[in-house]
């Protein structure tokens, strides 16, 4: 959101007079940002939706905000080819429902878009990876680099890595060869 309101003058002592109101305004923002994000998922879900019509799939389509985020969830049987390799496909779905999001609102979105639970799934994969790691670097003391990741599956290794002691994480390459090093902390 952009701020278009002018900055306050010496004369003006609205916002001194009336700390409540600055607080009721941010309270206002915080719940119309909220309902923007639902309408993000909203709008997400029904684009999926379409997806999953023109392909001929069943699903359940669940849309929520999660952590500040938009979320779509999709749930079904014979979901997997949505999914793709890895989540290459998945990865791909999600950044076409974050233009179909940006189309309509003129906004962009973070949108996070869930097919048959993989990321849930893939999360639990890449904890073990990530406390594997740390394992070895406070075994060797030597730097791990791990295989080349997306940015979700980069994001759960860091929260991993970040949540222990003594060691730390962080990514170099260029996309898509965009990869964790773990070691231990300075």
């Amino acid at each position: 959101m952009t701020d278009t309101s002018t900055p306050p003058s010496a004369e003006s002592t609205e916002a001194e007079a009336s700390p409540t109101a600055a607080d009721e305004t941010k309270k206002s923002e915080s719940v119309a940002s909220d309902s923007d994000l639902f309408r993000q998922s909203e709008i997400a879900a029904d684009y999926v939706e379409g997806l999953l019509d023109i392909l001929d799939y069943d699903g359940d389509i669940d849309e929520l905000v999660s952590a500040g985020r938009p979320m779509v969830e999709v749930v079904g049987g014979r979901l997997q080819p949505l999914v793709g390799q890895r989540g290459a496909t998945l990865e791909a779905l999600q950044e076409l429902t974050r233009l179909a999001i940006f189309r309509a609102t003129g906004s962009p979105s973070r949108l996070l878009l869930d097919i048959g639970g993989y990321r849930a799934a893939r999360r639990k994969e890449l904890a073990a990876v990530a406390r594997n790691a740390v394992e070895k670097v406070k075994e060797h003391g030597d730097p791990v680099r791990l295989e080349a990741m997306s940015a979700f599956e980069r994001k759960c290794v860091h929260d991993v890595v970040n949540a222990i002691p003594g060691v730390q994480s962080e990514s170099e390459g260029v996309e898509p060869n965009r990869r964790i090093v773990v070691r231990a902390a300075d």
